[in-house]
């Protein structure tokens, strides 16, 4: 199956499978969510996690949909599904310190695999779905193939990864990115360090032969394959959390350039009341992983990216540059003599490297990062755990009505 047939890079194709999931969104994915069926067959699941990781639609957008139809208690697992996607971001960004530490890691291990043949046998073996356990090589191939995998075969496959296989979760995180359409360096560097026992200490998560049998409706059955206990992996102390930014305004007389970006492409909220000079796109970013990332994800967030251009910035305003990094940017600022830039807020991962390195160039213009307000009310609530976080679900849902 291709990628991008599966998941065609638009807006409107998101907006119809929104709406064809909403009337699901209840009891049924709480009953249904946790089965994956398999390559093709993930109908207990929404199947918009592509879209809303460059939010051609948001998750405001999809919350409001499913509470239209379902009251808050009927439609509670899927709410939470969508706000873990924020707290894992909210999480991220304020400690992003935890970011530059798993890049350095994952870069120590890529080493590591040059010099130790049968740590490099092994990674080979599980990216090419090569290994001895049938469930992991056919997930590995899924996940290649599609650039999908079931929510619950993630975690499956993390920890087969890391405790059975004896793999550095970096690795395997890794290898999630760079095939993933979905892959967000929140949910995926998080979701892999709760596997393996760093993100809440001691704390591991075991695949069981049962519960694979169990949730793949008898597809797989791994029995006597898998390591029996999960030891918590080691990694450096957590950064103390930082606050976010303060928020900035854009200044109407200054000459304004809009930037676009793949983590956001429903930039109208930061864009609106203020006309541009100029526009530019901030080319698809390959900086979060040092392999190739398949293909695939560059041309998904590309024609996505083209697809929003067509709404947010129409060819009457100018042609529309297309930026690869922040040399790019700098060059672009000082061709059409921009005194100022607003764009989305690029949360951590490689846009915000981009944009910082712009930043910090000797006579950059300025740049002004607009952060939506859902954003700004989540993110600071994601100081401990989830289960404390889901306490303000409640108030943050209510602020959408």
């Amino acid at each position: 199956m291709d990628a991008v047939s599966t998941f065609p890079p638009d807006r409107t194709t998101a907006l119809e499978r929104l709406q064809a999931f909403v009337p699901r969104a209840g009891r049924d994915y709480a009953a249904g969510r946790n089965f994956d069926h398999g390559p093709g067959r993930h109908v207990s699941v929404s199947g918009l996690s592509p879209y809303l990781r460059c939010r051609l639609i948001t998750e405001e957008e999809v919350l409001r949909a499913v509470l239209g139809r379902h009251s808050a208690s009927a439609s509670e697992k899927f709410i939470q599904e969508v706000y873990w996607r924020t707290y894992w971001k909210g999480w991220l960004e304020m400690r992003p310190g935890v970011w530059d530490q798993y890049q350095r890691a994952l870069r120590a291990k890529l080493n590591e695999v040059q010099t130790q043949s049968g740590l490099r046998d092994r990674w080979e073996a599980a990216c090419q779905g090569e290994t001895d356990i049938d469930c992991f090589n056919a997930w590995a191939q899924e996940l290649a193939e599609t650039g999908y995998l079931h929510n619950h075969a993630r975690m499956w496959f993390a920890s087969i990864w890391i405790f059975t296989l004896e793999l550095p979760w970096e690795l395997g995180a890794d290898f999630f990115l760079r095939h993933l359409l979905d892959g967000d360096p929140a949910s995926n560097t998080l979701g892999w360090r709760w596997v393996a026992g760093i993100q809440t200490p001691g704390k591991t998560y075991l695949a069981r032969t049962s519960n694979i049998s169990k949730f793949t409706g008898g597809r797989f059955h791994p029995k006597w394959q898998l390591a029996g206990e999960a030891p918590a992996r080691e990694a450096p102390a957590v950064p103390e959390p930082l606050p976010l930014p303060d928020p900035v305004r854009p200044d109407p007389a200054l000459r304004t350039g809009f930037l676009m970006h793949e983590e956001d492409l429903s930039p109208g909220f930061a864009f609106q009341a203020m006309k541009a000079a100029s526009h530019a796109v901030m080319a698809p970013q390959t900086g979060f992983t040092p392999l190739a990332p398949a293909p695939r994800i560059a041309a998904f967030r590309a024609a996505a990216s083209q697809d929003a251009q067509t709404r947010h910035m129409p060819a009457a305003d100018g042609s529309i540059a297309v930026l690869e990094d922040a040399e790019a940017l700098m060059i672009w600022a000082r061709e059409e003599n921009l005194d100022q830039i607003v764009t989305p807020f690029a949360p951590v991962g490689p846009v915000a490297d981009q944009v910082r390195r712009f930043a910090a160039h000797e006579g950059a213009p300025r740049i002004v990062t607009i952060m939506r307000e859902t954003d700004r009310a989540a993110w600071p609530r994601a100081t401990r755990g989830f289960f404390a976080f889901k306490k303000s679900i409640p108030g943050l849902l209510s602020a959408l009505s």
